[in-house]
């Protein structure tokens, strides 16, 4: 007869595999649906039945030790296994399932990740998603996230890094802003002008703001931290914007400034921990990340 009592617990061992993927407690509690007490109670639990430590903790987080990284193996193992077990379709069965918790900018994650992500449940019923949005560059400290979509130069410390595509950013202003305030015919005439921006207090991703800087010496004098907001700010009449193409080109109450002159290209990346690229459910996600933007080329990249 097997001892059971010998092996340890599949549903702490899931825990760590989750803890492993998020990198936080408060992640990992939200996504099970249960406290942070218990998280941290049940890796204590597993730690004692392996005789050892699975976690440690970093500046950045949460990461495996080498038993934990052994103990991360067998429960991808026990994943599948249940996966094969509860998720099993007529002729087939389906391993994007569960629970993908998304990062990425405000209008990356409107315009581009919804729909390609409404696209990848309607062909995989099991998947559950959650998008949050923030306009950040990579974080250094594990962000309780499988995946995080930033602008602009990434360093990834131990994530892995995927260039899902460039975009334009070009300068627009409303049609009573060029009545009232006239169209800029060259570079140095912006100097004279309103702009509109993201907080730079608050903007951890320079590339937006570079062209900016280039542009005039003085602050924006209408800041956000939503680029939807800055787009209405332009729409109505505030001032001069650098806004991304593929949400303002052929928009009603926007019009280009200096089409010739100034243009700035910015990339997309996404990043995930390895742990978690691991998941199926991930990289479904990843590719259909993928597969939008290129499908959408010629509006991130319009000539």
């Amino acid at each position: 007869m097997v001892e059971f009592k010998r092996f340890p617990s599949p549903d702490d061992l899931l825990i760590l595999l989750t803890v492993a993927r998020l990198g936080r407690f408060t992640a990992v509690a939200d996504a099970l649906e249960t406290t942070h007490t218990t998280v941290s109670r049940r890796i204590l639990a597993l730690d004692k039945q392996l005789g050892g430590r699975t976690l440690e903790r970093t500046p950045q987080g949460w990461e495996l030790t080498e038993l934990g990284r052994a103990a991360v193996g067998a429960a991808e193992g026990i994943e599948k296994s249940l996966s094969v077990l509860t998720s099993g379709i007529q002729d087939g069965v389906d391993a994007v399932s569960g629970v993908v918790r998304v990062s990425a900018s405000d209008g990356f994650g409107a315009l581009i990740a919804t729909p390609a992500l409404a696209r990848l449940q309607g062909k995989h019923p099991l998947l559950r998603v959650e998008l949050l949005s923030g306009t950040r560059r990579l974080s250094q400290n594990r962000s309780g996230v499988d995946i995080e979509v930033v602008p602009g130069s990434v360093d990834a410390g131990r994530a892995q890094t995927i260039l899902l595509s460039d975009y334009t950013l070009r300068l627009y202003a409303g049609p009573e802003y060029v009545s009232k305030n006239g169209m800029p015919e060259t570079v140095d005439a912006l100097a004279t002008h309103s702009f509109i921006s993201y907080v730079e207090s608050t903007l951890q991703v320079a590339e937006l703001v570079q062209q900016h800087r280039t542009l005039t010496a003085k602050p924006a004098d209408f800041q956000a931290t939503s680029v939807f907001a800055q787009i209405e700010a332009v729409r109505a009449n505030a001032g001069i914007g650098m806004l991304p193409a593929f949400m303002a080109d052929g928009q009603p109450g926007l019009v280009r400034v200096l089409p010739k002159e100034v243009e700035q290209k910015v990339q997309f990346w996404a990043a995930s921990r390895p742990e978690s690229l691991r998941s199926p459910a991930v990289q479904a996600v990843v590719a259909a990340f993928l597969q939008e933007t290129r499908a959408r080329r010629q509006q991130l990249l319009p000539g």
